[in-house]
């Protein structure tokens, strides 16, 4: 057994699973702690940036849709995955493997249970999803992003602890930056985005949203938009009619920092974007993604809408009227944005990747001191 304890996270390829998952695995290196990552056949594509020492690609599938054959299919991939996860532990021998969710997490996090090695699962949305409440009976500690959290079993009990959902360095260093001065008469800076892949409804509706407003707030408007590339010629063509500065592109490797440069942010709500919105400090018109099983986003948004951080909408009711109604609501009250950056800010858990590393730690510590 080497002298630092190791830790196996299992995390999927996408990036609302992945940046906690890497923020925990900084924060656990930080600790002198060994590393290792467990995901799905997309690892080569995140490989490279994890702070691992090592990866393993454990094949996994999401049982979901209506066709027996497609859910046989990928009921067998998991089965696959499984036992080629117990391969992968009884090589490793983690002291503990903690899972963020999503169907790659399965057969590591189920084939440490079977092992008997200590198993922590992290639930970054306000109501716990499938893969979650699957292994939830299963784990050792369940750890939340949010204090409450839809769906968690009632067995849970004394397994159950609250964390906040760990965010990138990026974020960190971006909340440094205090609420830029907005006064009456200022310019907006309108940060708009719709997750990695970017969401038609924002191309679509936003734009026409801001050909909505009265021409004299034309001026005092500034937009920085995410859009899918297919949206981009449209997007910008209608913002050159009305002679807007703007900066729309597919892709913002610097997100945080316009994140942190903006005065209001119109977005979905992710889990990681809700947290950075609010470890960041910045007031959001947050549209849930609509047709989720679990609707998650929407009980992550509405954490910010309860305390005045953000205005949900819900995607039926995103319309251009609406939304121009916001904005100007907004232009004519300054100080109703500086509000709700300060409600934001205080539901912000800057130090959760910390908390997490801890919980963590603990466990390991817990599986080392026990007779052999």
């Amino acid at each position: 057994m080497s002298d630092k304890p190791l830790v196996l996270i299992a995390a999927g390829g996408t990036g609302g699973h992945l940046f906690p998952a890497e923020s925990l695995a900084a924060a656990l290196r930080r600790a002198d702690m060994r590393v290792a990552l467990a995901s799905d056949t997309r690892v080569e594509k995140i490989a490279s940036n994890f702070p691992a020492q090592e990866v393993v690609s454990i094949p996994a599938a999401t049982p979901s849709g209506r066709s027996p054959p497609q859910m046989a299919k990928a009921a067998l991939v998991l089965g696959f995955g499984l036992i080629k996860a117990v391969h992968a532990l009884r090589r490793l021998k983690p002291d503990v493997v903690i899972g963020f969710g999503g169907y790659p997490t399965v057969p590591p996090v189920l084939a440490a249970s079977l092992l008997r090695i200590p198993t922590i699962i992290h639930e970054q949305n306000g109501v716990i999803g499938r893969a979650n409440r699957f292994l939830a009976p299963r784990v050792s500690l369940i750890a939340t992003g949010f204090p409450r959290v839809r769906g968690v079993p009632e067995s849970a009990g004394d397994r159950l602890v609250h964390t906040g959902n760990p965010v990138r360095p990026a974020v960190l260093a971006a909340a440094a930056t205090p609420f830029p001065d907005f006064a009456a008469g200022g310019i907006l800076r309108l940060l708009v985005f719709g997750g990695s892949q970017g969401a038609r409804v924002m191309s679509e509706v936003v734009p026409a949203a801001i050909e909505r407003l009265p021409t004299e707030f034309l001026g005092r408007i500034h937009i920085t938009q995410q859009a899918r590339e297919e949206d981009l010629p449209a997007v910008r063509a209608r913002y050159q009619r009305l002679d807007l500065a703007c900066d729309v592109a597919p892709f913002f490797k610097d997100l945080p920092g316009r994140m942190a440069g903006a005065h209001l942010v119109v977005s979905r709500s992710g889990a990681s974007t809700v947290a950075e919105l609010a470890v960041i400090g910045r007031p959001s018109v947050l549209v849930p993604l609509p047709g989720a099983l679990d609707q998650d986003q929407a009980a992550n948004a509405q954490s910010l809408a309860d305390i005045g951080a953000a205005t949900m909408i819900l995607q039926d009711s995103f319309t251009p009227e609406r939304l121009a109604n916001e904005i100007v609501a907004r232009l004519n009250d300054p100080d109703s944005l500086t509000r709700a950056a300060a409600a934001a800010k205080s539901a912000a858990i800057a130090d959760a990747a910390d908390r997490l590393a801890a919980v963590v730690m603990r466990t390991a510590g817990n599986h080392r001191a026990r007779p052999t």
